[in-house]
């Protein structure tokens, strides 16, 4: 019973992040119009640095406390803060600072949530558990992004302001039922925690499928948006409409691929479903407009046979008093993925497009060979990870 209110913040924390995404054009040239290809790339990898740079200091920290609701409820304090600013009047520069700021509470909560969600764990469930944790992300994302397009419709800066009222409710909620872990003993302190981090070196497995995939989904949240809306000509609605054709079966498969992950091997759930992916991801920059959605669709089917598997696995490798940490750097990993994801498609379309190539097609043909490059350069260790 415990999960349950778990899932329904990590859920709800998800949709104001998603829901940016259809109106990323009219948030950024819209407000700002001198604004370069790279320059837009930019509020989302801003969001990403934040994250990048407190996912491990907030998962250290609850390790360290053992405590992890109060930092969570004061985490999605400063994210309704943040949201908030972001429908005032601001320079580009402070602009990018509050989607900082936002990066930095979003990861926080986040990385906690799911460590709680670890920590209510069954021993031997933590398939399903995390299976479900997984879901709630994936139908976060996978809502978040068709409901921002409704709700941006017209005025985009609807968008962040219901996000930041839903934050504070969100707080108030978590508050009331969020309950802690059972305790699993006396606590590390920083140091042996650190050095027991580093040297759970399988951990870098899963943070390197995080990293890559990861780093595809900011290619296809900035650089898939900005495409389909001026290569394509998609309005907001229609953009949210691929998004959510792409997130909605991942949201609905999450949890049953992490309840086959208690049977199947894990590694091997990764692999394939990477491979699979970066083909569809390289696909889409070749495809007519009208395949696009379908293409999206499939590859919703394959990114949920390799997420939950992930997760199931950092959950596994982790010690028992090292869950959050051990989250929180899974996120980390994501985190440089997703600052990655909207610099890399930046730079390779201004690149190639200033070469005169046709830019998209060959961004997209980069960023899908790198998820498939992922998978074949772990399939030596698959014998070791027959779990």
């Amino acid at each position: 019973m415990h999960l349950i209110p778990v899932t329904i913040c990590i859920y709800l924390l998800m949709l104001p992040v998603t829901g940016m995404v259809p109106v990323l054009n009219e948030l950024t040239l819209g407000r700002h119009p001198h604004l370069t290809d790279f320059d837009k790339h930019l509020f989302m990898s801003a969001n990403m640095a934040g994250a990048l740079l407190f996912a491990p200091i907030a998962g250290i920290v609850s390790d360290a406390l053992g405590r992890r609701r109060v930092i969570i409820v004061a985490a999605l304090l400063v994210n309704t803060l943040a949201l908030w600013m972001l429908t005032r009047e601001w320079s580009y520069p402070a602009y990018l600072g509050w989607r900082f700021l936002e990066g930095c509470a979003h990861i926080s909560a986040l990385s906690l949530l799911m460590a709680l969600g670890a920590d209510h764990a069954r021993r031997g469930g933590e398939g399903g558990a995390m299976g479900l944790v997984g879901a709630a992300v994936s139908l976060g994302v996978a809502t978040g992004a068709p409901l921002g397009g409704v709700v941006g419709h017209g005025d985009a800066l609807r968008v962040p302001g219901y996000g930041s009222a839903l934050m504070l409710a969100l707080a108030l909620f978590a508050l009331a039922a969020l309950r802690e872990g059972p305790a699993t003993g006396s606590r590390p302190g920083l140091g042996r925690l650190l050095r027991s981090l580093l040297a759970g070196r399988r951990l870098l497995v899963p943070y390197a499928f995080a990293f890559i995939d990861r780093l595809t989904v900011g290619f296809i949240v900035s650089t898939l948006s900005l495409y389909l809306a001026t290569e394509q000509g998609l309005s907001a609605r229609e953009i949210g409409a691929v998004m959510a054709a792409f997130l909605i079966p991942f949201a609905l498969l999450t949890y049953p691929s992490g309840l086959l992950s208690r049977r199947w091997n894990r590694l091997g759930m990764m692999i394939l479903g990477s491979l699979l992916y970066g083909v569809v991801l390289t696909a889409v920059g070749f495809a007519p407009g009208r395949a696009i959605v379908w293409l999206m669709l499939g590859g919703g089917v394959v990114a949920a046979l390799m997420y939950a598997p992930s997760l199931v696995l950092t959950a596994e490798l982790a010690g028992p008093q090292q869950k959050a940490s051990a989250m929180s750097g899974f996120n980390l990993a994501g985190s440089l993925g997703f600052v990655a994801g909207p610099l890399a498609g930046g730079a390779l379309v201004t690149l190639l497009g200033s070469e005169g190539a046709p830019a998209y097609p060959a961004a997209f043909l980069v960023v899908g060979g790198l998820e498939v490059l992922c998978a074949l350069a772990f399939l030596p260790l698959l014998g070791r990870f027959r779990a």
